[in-house]
């Protein structure tokens, strides 16, 4: 089955909506532990959430790049999440979507999320013809993220390392596997037409 060019694609329960994050052992094992950021973790700048969990071993190399060998599955509220991408302006200036560049400029200094939608990743981490998700936080967002719509936070750099050390040897049945179940998100009729530039 095809699969539409941009599609939120996520591991979801009634309330909660995985996402993915990684950091230094110095960040990310202090948030494991308390289950929450710590007050080290900058509620000021911007950060980046990925629903895919491929898009985030493409991003972290499989947790081994410097500065993101902890790799974090963050449960937040769909609430909050969905409250993200009616807030959103995409990242990039589309055409149809954005009455001209200095309105989509406006609107992206004002919005407290940004939407960028890039190669969905295979196994092997190679670009698929179709797109991902990222979510931007910055501002109100960034703070609701931390403070509120947070769950729960695992480590899921073990999972990382296996399935790597399966895609290595060639055993890509098995590491898919281990792949957590994403399914497309139900956006429905919410107002997400701004977002498909």
């Amino acid at each position: 089955m095809e699969r539409p060019h941009h599609e939120i694609r996520a591991t979801y329960e009634a309330s909660t909506i995985t996402v993915y994050q990684a950091y230094s052992p110095a960040l990310g094992l202090p948030a494991v532990h308390e289950g929450r950021f710590p007050a080290a973790w900058k509620r000021d700048r911007m950060t980046w959430v990925k629903p895919s969990f491929l898009w985030m071993m493409y991003r972290c190399g499989w947790g081994a790049k410097e500065g993101q060998e902890t790799v974090l599955a963050v449960e937040i509220s769909r609430d909050g999440f969905e409250w993200a991408l009616r807030n959103a302006c995409l990242s990039s200036y589309a055409r149809g979507v954005h009455p001209d560049r200095a309105t989509w400029q406006r609107q992206l200094k004002r919005a407290p999320a940004r939407v960028q939608w890039d190669p969905e990743r295979d196994l092997r981490l190679r670009p698929l013809p179709y797109r991902s998700l990222q979510l931007g936080l910055s501002g109100e967002a960034v703070r609701r993220y931390a403070d509120e719509w947070t769950v729960a936070i695992r480590d899921v750099t073990p999972l990382a390392h296996e399935m790597h050390s399966l895609v290595r040897s060639g055993d890509l049945d098995s590491a898919a596997r281990l792949l957590p179940q994403e399914r497309p998100y139900p956006v429905g009729d919410a107002g997400f037409a701004h977002l498909n530039g």
